[in-house]
C-alpha cells in the first residue's frame, strides 16, 4: 500500500521513529535547563528507573515526521532528501525549545548552539551542490539575528528593559541557517503575528496578567512549523493581505 507514491512500512518505521525521539526530547528537556549533559550514561540509569513516557510529545513529534515524509517524500540521492533531513532534525529541537521556554521562560545555550552546529554542518552540504544556497543560509543567520537584536536593543532604549530575551536573538541565527534569507523574514513575520493574536487571547482569558512576562519563543517555533508546511508564496500572499489590511490586489504565483 502506497501514500503519495511511499509505500506504508516507511511511515510506519517514521511514526515509530518519532515515538522514541519524541520521548528522547522529554529526558533532553529534564537535562537541558540544568546544565547536564543529553547524551550520557544515565540515560540508562536515571531516566529508566524514574521512567514516564511522555504521550504528548511522542504522539506531536511521530505526527510532525509522518507529515514531514508525506510532504517531501523520499527521493532518489542523499543531497535530494536533505529538506527531508534536516527537518527530521530540527523538529525535537524546536518541540525542546517550544517546551523549555514556555515551561522556564529560557532557551538553553546548548541548545541554541546545538541547532547553530548542525545548521552549519547542513549550510556546507548543501554548498557541495550549489553555493548560492550557502550564502543565502549565511545571510539567513545574519537577518534572524539582526532583526531580533535590533528589537530586543531598541525595547531596552525605550522601556528600560529588554523586549525579548537574547535566546530568542540566537534562536532566530541558527533558524537562518536552517531556512535562509527569504523564509527567515517570514518566520519572523509570523512570529510577531501569532504573538499579537495569542498573547491579545492569554491576556483576555486572563491566563496571564498585564504585568507577566509571556514567552517569544514558543511563537517562533509555531512560525517556523507553519513555514515548513505551507508554501512560502501562500504565506507571503496571506501576510501581505493581513498587514496591508486587504489592500494588497496581487494572486499567489
Amino acid at each position: 500500500m502506497y501514500f503519495n507514491d511511499i509505500h506504508i512500512f516507511y511511515y510506519v518505521f517514521v511514526a515509530i521513529l518519532g515515538l522514541i525521539v519524541g520521548q528522547f526530547v522529554d529526558w533532553a528537556n529534564k537535562r537541558l535547563p540544568e546544565y547536564k549533559k543529553v547524551f550520557s550514561t544515565e540515560i540508562f540509569k536515571d531516566y529508566k528507573k524514574f521512567f514516564k513516557p511522555n504521550y504528548l510529545l511522542m504522539i506531536v513529534n511521530a505526527f510532525i515526521y509522518i507529515a514531514l515524509l508525506y510532504i517531501f517524500g523520499i527521493k532518489d540521492n542523499f543531497l535530494a532528501n536533505l529538506d527531508l533531513i534536516k527537518y527530521f532534525v530540527l523538529t525535537p529541537m524546536l518541540l525542546s525549545v517550544f517546551v523549555i521556554d514556555y515551561k522556564l521562560q529560557i532557551i538553553p545555550n546548548r541548545l541554541n548552539l546545538t541547532m547553530f552546529e548542525i545548521g552549519l554542518i547542513f549550510s556546507f552540504i548543501y554548498g557541495l551542490s550549489n553555493i548560492a544556497i550557502s550564502i543565502d543560509m549565511l545571510f539567513g543567520m545574519l537577518a534572524g539575528a539582526g532583526i531580533f537584536l535590533a528589537i530586543t536593543l531598541l525595547g531596552g532604549l525605550a522601556y528600560g528593559k529588554e523586549a525579548m530575551g537574547f535566546g530568542d536573538v540566537k534562536l532566530m541565527a541558527c533558524l537562518g541557517l536552517y531556512f535562509g534569507f527569504s523564509k527567515i523574514i517570514v518566520i519572523a513575520l509570523l512570529s510577531f503575528l501569532i504573538g499579537a493574536i495569542l498573547s491579545i487571547i492569554l491576556l483576555l482569558t486572563r491566563i496571564k496578567k498585564s504585568d507577566e512576562y509571556i514567552p517569544f519563543g514558543p511563537f517562533i517555533v509555531l512560525g517556523t512549523f507553519i513555514t515548513i508546511f505551507i508554501p512560502y508564496n501562500t504565506i507571503l500572499f496571506a501576510l501581505m493581505k493581513i498587514f496591508t489590511l486587504g489592500l494588497y490586489k496581487g494572486k499567489i504565483n
